[in-house]
């Protein structure tokens, strides 16, 4: 039995592939002919081949449970999700502006401060930053960019608006497996890449040695940059890797490096002391250096900060970045355009209320069974209750912890998530999706990722999208419609 679109159910979801009409969206009319001619033999094939491929590239997350560590093979559901290219463009330059606005924020916090004295974000609310590194007041990192990379997620409500959901600022992790959902559809179907124009995502490797050399303190030579790992126990090694191997960089852990007498660091090699310019970082700010933050930190390097407070390596992204990746100040970054930039955010925040504010922690206490309710800081799902699917302990559980400390905690509408269609054995059934763009930012130059990564709700009904919490993926197309 074949795909047939007219038979597919939007349930009432703004659908990403087929409207409320039943009719295929523009950006999507050949890729739903694709697959409309394929028997459910071809599609198991094709699914099989995928599920293959992903094993032999050795694409795998690791997921902690219960004290022990699973690595498992990536998910992915061989459906694409596409987008138009004339709404992507619009969307491009709203992740610019909203990161341009973030590095300003993020370098008048560690210096003049001038955001708080101005009364536009509120003093008690930086006070009280987990983030926020006394360690970076005063330091000026290259072109004042302190989050170079930017991982922003997306969704889209039911009406189609497309909402920012919030900002990765510290480590932003996934963008290895956008690249490697491109390869393995590549390798399943081949014939579509010749058939619909879909913009390519494979020089984001290049764009981002690119970002990271300009911020070379050594301009003049040839710089030296290296991926700093926590090592193989990390959920992310993979990606690590992978983006060492496709830049062509050397992948090292804090023990790899040495910070000398002048300040400089160095990578230990059978040659010699190797001098290093950059260091895209993939560790936390606390186990950087054991000067500086936590003094027990193994997977760190003794007098790091010293070496980049002084200009002597650049650290991607810069300690101190995630002051501005948290779930009560993501609330103001509208604010933050509007005053630093002189704009009107062209990406719109989901509705958020802060329960540090006792009117708003009201309103969300006596509506928790409706609204999706967040720690501040919390990262891959963890802490998350969405009220209409929760139970009434967990709701007083959730509430205990607001009354406990309100700054920490967040809350938003349950948005009717967009879906994408995505097999089920082989039928095509809508899934909830978002959307990780990545956004990478020189001071000179800002590149946006062509699409994201796309996460999906593997589980029907589900909005929990996380990989860690049994989400899958899907390669992103942006498509050029008008292309012939």
């Amino acid at each position: 039995m074949k795909i047939d679109w007219k038979a597919y159910q939007t349930n009432g979801f703004f659908d990403e592939l087929i409207d409320g009409q039943g009719k295929v969206r523009l950006h999507g009319k050949q890729l739903a002919h694709f697959f409309s001619k394929l028997s459910a033999e071809e599609l198991r094939k094709a699914r099989a081949v995928a599920d293959l491929a992903i094993k032999e590239m050795g694409i795998s997350f690791t997921v902690y449970n219960e004290g022990s560590m699973i690595d498992r093979a990536w998910p992915m559901d061989i459906i694409p999700r596409t987008i138009g290219k004339k709404e992507w463009q619009g969307i491009e330059v709203g992740l610019k502006q909203r990161t341009e606005a973030l590095n300003l924020f993020i370098d008048d916090l560690y210096h003049d401060q001038k955001i708080i004295k101005d009364g536009v974000f509120p003093k008690g609310l930086l006070e009280k930053s987990v983030n926020f590194r006394e360690q970076c007041v005063g330091i000026n990192p290259p072109n004042k960019i302190w989050a170079h990379i930017c991982g922003s997620d997306l969704v889209r409500d039911g009406n189609g608006t497309m909402f920012v959901l919030e900002d990765n600022l510290r480590v932003p992790s996934g963008v290895s497996y956008m690249l490697e959902n491109r390869s393995v559809m590549k390798r399943v179907f081949p014939e579509l890449f010749e058939q619909v124009s879909i913009l390519p995502v494979d020089d984001y490797p290049s764009q981002l040695f690119d970002m990271l050399a300009a911020m070379s303190p050594r301009p003049d030579d040839k710089p030296e940059v290296v991926v700093l790992t926590p090592g193989i126990y990390n959920s992310a090694y993979f990606e690590h890797c992978y983006l060492a191997q496709e830049m062509g960089c050397q992948l090292v852990e804090g023990r790899d490096l040495v910070v000398e007498k002048d300040d400089c660091v160095y990578m230990r090699t059978i040659t010699g002391l190797q001098r290093v310019d950059v260091i895209y970082r993939r560790i936390d700010d606390l186990f950087l250096d054991p000067e500086a933050f936590l003094p027990d930190s193994q997977l760190g390097v003794p007098g790091l900060m010293r070496a980049w407070s002084k200009g002597n390596v650049a650290l991607v992204n810069a300690p101190g970045a995630g002051v501005a990746d948290d779930k009560v100040v993501y609330a103001y970054v509208p604010d933050m355009i509007k005053y630093y930039l002189g704009e009107e955010a062209k990406l719109a925040n989901v509705p958020t209320f802060k329960c540090m504010d006792e009117k708003e922690c009201d309103h969300v206490i006596k509506n928790i069974d409706k609204l999706v309710v967040k720690p501040a800081n919390e990262s891959g799902g963890y802490g998350l209750l969405i009220g209409p699917k929760s139970t009434k302990k967990e709701q007083q559980q959730t509430i205990a912890a607001i009354k406990k400390d309100p700054r920490n905690w967040v809350a938003q509408p349950t948005l009717s998530l967009s879906t994408v269609p995505t097999l089920d054995d082989i039928e095509p059934d809508g899934r909830h999706v978002d959307l990780r763009p990545f956004i990478l930012s020189s001071g000179k130059d800002t590149k946006v990722t062509t699409g994201g990564l796309t996460r999906v709700a593997m589980v029907k009904g589900s909005l929990v999208v996380n990989s860690s919490q049994g989400g899958g993926s899907k390669d992103t197309w942006i498509v050029d419609e008008e292309a012939k």
